[in-house]
């Protein structure tokens, strides 16, 4: 049996991850040091033999004494209201976080898989972007605690490739929806759905000619099953 490790495994998208390795018949550790994720999100998980839950922060020293076949590294507060609330945390799980789980990936000959965002592309001037657009970023904006740690990881990333041959992975996760999304996240599909269910218009900002790309969880889930 392959063992894996999903860092933020607790939270909204890495707790339906677990879901789907552990339906898979993998071995699954996973870490979370549950500032942003819940326990709630594993609960049907901690009595399954193949399920280990560590409260850890990804930026620690991890001690696991075992083989890693696969590592996911989801490990950061992701919606706009959690990361404006902890940016050293999102900084750092970001920066260190990456760089101490590549690490692990080089010790174990690891194949790794690194979540980033369309963030990355910060307010870009180009529509729809193509993987190879650089963005128009910001380095201190309010949100930059966030992007920019991510463009840092993707580059890390690359640094390991280059230097140690690791099998990895990118994915630049859009806006995602779903049960177990946070109901007071901030973003659009929880806005939109507390409005409704309180029976108030929903609000549009600005002109209303914004776009977004909406995909549902197990729309995801099913795209990094397959990366």
């Amino acid at each position: 049996m392959k063992t894996v490790l999903v860092t933020g495994g607790a939270g909204f998208l890495g707790s339906h991850l677990c879901d789907r390795l552990i339906e898979k018949k993998y071995r699954v550790i996973c870490l979370d040091n549950l500032i942003t994720g819940s326990e709630r999100n594993i609960k049907h998980l901690l009595k399954n033999n193949n399920f280990k839950f560590i409260k850890a922060d990804v930026t620690g020293d991890l001690d696991l004494n075992l083989k890693l076949d696969y590592i996911f590294h989801l490990a950061s507060p992701a919606s706009p209201i959690d990361y404006q609330n902890h940016p050293e945390e999102t900084a750092l799980a970001n920066s260190l976080g990456t760089l101490k789980m590549l690490r692990l990936a080089v010790k174990n000959k690891a194949r790794f898989l690194l979540a980033s965002t369309s963030e990355i592309y910060g307010d870009p001037k180009e529509h729809p972007q193509k993987e190879s657009y650089w963005g128009n970023v910001n380095s201190y904006g309010p949100r930059s605690c966030y992007d920019e740690s991510k463009r840092f990881a993707e580059a890390l990333v690359y640094l390991f490739i280059h230097k140690y041959n690791l099998d990895v992975r990118i994915i630049r996760i859009f806006n995602t929806y779903g049960p177990r999304m946070q109901k007071d996240d901030g973003r659009a599909v929880s806005s939109f759905i507390n409005q409704a269910l309180d029976g108030k218009p929903l609000t549009i900002y600005g002109r209303g000619n914004q776009t977004r790309s909406f995909c549902y969880y197990s729309d995801l889930i099913n795209g990094i099953e397959k990366v």
